[in-house]
């Protein structure tokens, strides 16, 4: 258990925790939540020592191991991969060095003996002779290949680091684990093993995450830091969303009576304790759901964006047509034979192993790169909009953010300040925001501005490569019901799970050889693609 006394954290005038008092206990594993800046990751650092706390303590239990997810990717650079995972449980390192370095002694003594016969024990104890076996099975289930085992980290690019010193973190079976991000740069097969690893996990995780389907799939309860408290409730991240959301209609319906509003809870927790019986943690969480107290509910003062996508007019029958699109890239071919028809409603998710090949097929789709072979046609009442990986084009000019979005307005109305900064107000972008310069705004801010340009265009198909990148999970959710209820066309590319689980209806997979088109949500698609696999291994 790890427990937390009292904390509060003051920057200057700024108080980003106030008397917080936290138990994580063993067995379960908290999803850390909160709005950009509001502290998650700067949590983590005082849970583990990283930064001090103005007051307050943080205490683990006696005897208990603590691991953490490493952000540094390059502090192990002069290191073997196999090395850099067994650093992980730092006591079993250590022993493994001193006895490395008694062993290796030329005048090895009697006390030499005693103490190697201790660390031999000690060794034993803590499964020092499985250390190799299971760091490297960690590596291979977290896609590095056996032969990258000996090399030095230096040698691995980025991704690879982020996945050994995710192994680095598992590794030794800690009592509490902590990981920030854990899920950045993973694909989802890897992804899919870490919800696994850690569903079997028996001891305490703390995780910061903007993956909601990871933080569903994985969460028993959830810290949301709000008014510079962290205020703990059972359930995952859509329990949180939807009992707040809830909570706060019921605080603004001053006219509804509290056994009217105590009814409504009650129905809620019930519908999403029976829902919570087809997860992996079916029993538990449901257990925990139907002992939550109701006055654990309470409104959240999170901000959410008002992403609301509209068509100027509807699209006729005929929408887009691909016919036999190739492209390759330094000899290497992204791909080829890509030809499909786009239909009246279809949200279609672009999927890939080679990220490069969905980007190259809708820059081509906008006209900023040619294909090798093949062509595209829109219909005649088509109109389209894109949101790109890249926007770093878009705000090369040092403009303030008001006039930037006036570039993209498409009437008169549109164009007058009140309406430009109440436009930006919706965007989260309030008061003298509105005169930032869009040249220095952050990566989430410039994602939302070029959602808005998106909007002000009301085309009726939308197009947009990676749209999550940047943002945080309010974005991220606002973004999700924008594209559900948008009443035109999608064609998209997204790591978010439950974005494109939510959104698509039909999934075309690009391949070097041509493409795998399915009308189907994206679920069906990968228990489809399973099957298939099994049945090509079972008849190999």
């Amino acid at each position: 258990m790890i427990s937390v006394n009292n904390l509060s954290l003051q920057f200057g005038k700024r108080i980003l925790f106030d008397e917080v008092n936290l138990k994580f206990v063993q067995g379960n594993c908290y999803g850390v939540i909160g709005a950009n800046g509001a502290g998650k990751s700067t949590f983590l650092k005082i849970l583990t020592g990283d930064q001090d706390p103005t007051k307050g303590r943080v205490e683990l239990e006696p005897g208990k191991r603590m691991a953490v997810l490493n952000q540094n990717h390059f502090e192990f650079d002069q290191v073997p991969v196999l090395q850099t995972v067994i650093m992980g449980h730092k006591r079993l390192f250590e022993i493994m060095t001193e006895k490395d370095a008694l062993y290796s002694k030329a005048d090895f003594t009697d006390e030499d003996g005693m103490r190697a016969s201790e660390l031999e024990g000690e060794f034993a104890d803590i499964e020092g002779w499985n250390a190799e076996t299971d760091a490297a099975s960690l590596l291979s289930n977290l896609g590095i290949e056996e032969s990258l085992h000996y090399s030095l980290m230096e040698e691995l690019t980025n991704s690879m680091k982020v996945r050994v010193l995710l192994a680095q973190a598992l590794f030794g079976n800690p009592d509490v684990l902590i990981l920030d991000e854990p899920t950045n740069d993973l694909d989802l097969k890897t992804i899919t093993w870490l919800e696994d690893f850690l569903l079997d996990f028996k001891n305490t995780v703390i995780v910061v995450s903007h993956d909601r389907h990871f933080l569903d799939t994985v969460c028993t309860h959830v810290c949301d830091i709000d008014y510079s408290k962290i205020n703990l409730f059972t359930g995952n991240y859509s329990f949180w969303y939807q009992s707040s959301q809830l909570a706060s209609r019921q605080k603004a319906d001053k006219n509804k009576k509290a056994e009217e509003k105590k009814k409504e809870l009650q129905d809620f927790i019930s519908r999403f304790s029976a829902n919570a019986s087809k997860s992996k943690q079916a029993t538990s969480r449901r257990k925990m759901l139907d002992k939550l107290d109701l006055d654990e509910i309470q409104p959240s003062s999170r901000r959410y964006p008002g992403i609301t996508f509209h068509q100027e007019r509807d699209a006729g029958n005929q929408i887009l047509f691909a016919d036999n699109l190739s492209k390759t890239y330094e000899g290497v071919t992204l791909f080829k034979d890509l030809t499909f028809t786009m239909n009246q409603g279809d949200k279609i998710a672009i999927i890939s192993k080679n990220s490069l090949a969905v980007t190259t097929f809708f820059e081509i789709l906008n006209g900023n790169q040619q294909p090798d072979t093949g062509e595209f046609t829109y219909g005649t009442t088509i109109t389209t909009a894109y949101l790109p990986n890249d926007n770093h084009a878009y705000f090369e000019d040092d403009l303030p953010l008001i006039h930037w979005l006036r570039q993209y307005a498409q009437t008169d109305e549109e164009r007058e300040e009140v309406n430009l900064r109440g436009f930006l107000g919706r965007m989260l972008f309030s008061g003298e925001e509105a005169l930032k310069s869009a040249k220095v705004l952050s990566g989430g801010e410039k994602v939302r501005c070029m959602l808005s340009k998106v909007m002000f265009a009301k085309a009726n198909l939308i197009m947009m490569d990676e749209p999550t990148n940047h943002l945080d999970l309010e974005s991220i959710t606002a973004l999700n019901n924008g594209m559900v209820d948008f009443g035109g066309q999608l064609i998209f590319t997204s790591h978010d799970h439950e974005l494109v689980n939510t959104v698509a209806n039909r999934i075309i997979e690009i391949t070097p050889t041509g493409i795998i088109d399915k009308m189907m949500p994206y679920d069906a698609y990968l228990a489809d693609a399973k099957i298939s696999q099994m049945q090509v291994e079972m008849y190999a």
